[in-house]
Order: C-alpha cells, then structure tokens, then sequence
C-alpha cells in the first residue's frame, strides 16, 4: 500500500512537482506530467503504460481512493492535504480534488507505430492541433471507437497535458501515439505502412456516408479554420461531412467522432456479413 503523508505547509519542498500546477504545465515538466480527477486516476494506476511516481489528494477525497491505494506500490507516496493547503499548492481551486505526477513512458516514432499494427488498422493524424481540448477530444474519440493509434506532428500540442488528458477522460494515456516528425511528408509516411490517407474536408470530394473502409485508414485532419495544407489535400482521398445549406464548420474533435463512427460501423458490418452462415 502507498505510504500516506501529510502536508500542512504548501511550501513544503516534498510536493514541489505539484506547485503552480499551471506554469509547470506549459513549460513542460522534464519527461512528467499531471494527471486529474478519479477517473484519470484510475486510468493511469490500472490500464496506462506510464509509471505513476506520487499524488496528491484533498483530505475530503482520500476515502474515496482506498481500494487504489491499497493496490499502490508502498514507494509510491500519497501526499494528503487539506482542501485549503492543496489550493495553495497548485495555485487555484482544485475542486476535483485528485491530483498524480506521472511519469512518460518511451515514445516510439511514427514509423515504428505504423509498423508494429495490425493488418486492418485506423488511425488517427493530426495536424496543427494546436487546442488541448480537441487534442483531449480525439484521444477519447480514438479510444471509444477502437482507433489504433493517434499521430500528431511537430505543431501539434501535448496530449500528456493536464487538460488534454482531463478532457480526453484518461485516453491519452492508453491509446498508443507517435509524433509525425518536423518536416516529414504524412501522406508519403502513410502509404509506405499501407494506409490510404483520408483527409477531411468540407470541400472534399466524397461524401462520409459513401466512404469505403480500408484495411488500413489514416483519418487526417487539420486546424480549425485553415485546414490541412494544400499540399496534403492534393495527395489523400479527400472526404467530406454534408451540413446544413449555408454552414460547413465542424468542431475538429466533433469531426473525428463522426469519421471513427461511421469507418467502425463499415468495419463491423463488413466483419458480421463475412462471418454470417452461407444461405442455403
């Protein structure tokens, strides 16, 4: 079980990882990152590769946890504070009440991911993600619609942020990602693996809801308002999502949900028809 330890005094050097949560989060946290709320928490002490190294939990929450802390390795510290002193600690109201410093496992390169997937595999690419809130939003789209990976390039933000992971309610901890590497052509990165880049659009040529799935898919999607590059448009199967006459912006994230939805759904289909008795 994880060894308890109190803390009265915000300043106390042992919680330094976990004071002014929001300036350490955006000037990066050397190879850590924060994790909150229960659900995150469970996510990452049951189901994600990362190690967890401390947390630090309001004294009003601490019951709530008993069953994860017993099953905590015991050089895993549970610092335990007052709402008020951990308030102080991170530099606003935590009204969550849960906070755990983690530590990042190994990161593969994009290449190296592509590669190690299945024969039939969706994945998701993001380019210029610059929103932790989309970020969040489609690592949880990824996850609930078995995507098997998220590839972000260089331009993209940190799914490991404290936000990110809050929004993407744990995902971006479990579900595998790379980074395209700066400079690196995505679509010629797809094909070489054998994934038909699908770049969304809504000027793009096929509807959704004619869309064939490929064995192997990459769903690529761009910034809010400008896009994906041009030069990207020109080389991927183009893809577009019918709306309403008079309005054609989806929320990036919103977007993904739909595309994973509608390419699972094909998938099962396919799955069911090919496993289906015969007529006789």
């Amino acid at each position: 079980m994880a060894e308890i330890i109190d803390i009265d005094d915000a300043g106390d050097p042992r919680i330094a990882a976990y004071r002014d949560v929001r300036e350490r989060d955006l000037v990066g946290r050397q190879g850590h990152f924060i994790a909150e709320g229960e659900v995150v928490l469970r996510v990452l002490l049951t189901r994600a590769v990362h190690r967890t190294r401390s947390l630090l939990v309001a004294a009003n929450r601490f019951d709530s946890l008993g069953d994860l802390l017993a099953r905590m390795p015991a050089d895993v510290p549970a610092y335990r504070a007052a709402p008020a002193v951990m308030d102080a600690i991170v530099g606003f109201h935590i009204h969550r009440g849960i906070l755990a410093l983690g530590e990042r496992a190994p990161m593969p390169g994009a290449a190296e991911l592509l590669a190690q997937l299945p024969e039939e595999a969706l994945v998701v690419v993001g380019l210029g993600i610059a929103n932790h809130d989309n970020v969040g939003g489609i690592f949880r789209n990824a996850a609930a619609f078995g995507a098997a990976a998220v590839l972000l390039d260089a331009a993209s933000c940190d799914p490991l942020y404290r936000k990110a992971i809050r929004v993407s309610v744990g995902a971006s901890l479990i579900v595998p990602s790379a980074r395209i590497g700066e400079g690196e052509d995505v679509v010629t990165l797809m094909e070489r693996h054998g994934f038909v880049p699908l770049a969304l659009s809504p000027s793009g040529a096929t509807p959704l809801a004619q869309l064939a799935r490929p064995a192997r898919a990459a769903i690529l999607l761009g910034t809010e308002g400008p896009g994906l590059p041009a030069g990207v448009m020109a080389r991927a199967h183009t893809v577009t999502i019918p709306m309403a006459h008079g309005f054609d912006s989806l929320n990036v994230a919103t977007t993904s949900g739909i595309v994973l939805y509608h390419l699972s759904q094909v998938a099962k289909r396919r799955h069911d028809e090919e496993g289906a008795p015969s007529a006789s």
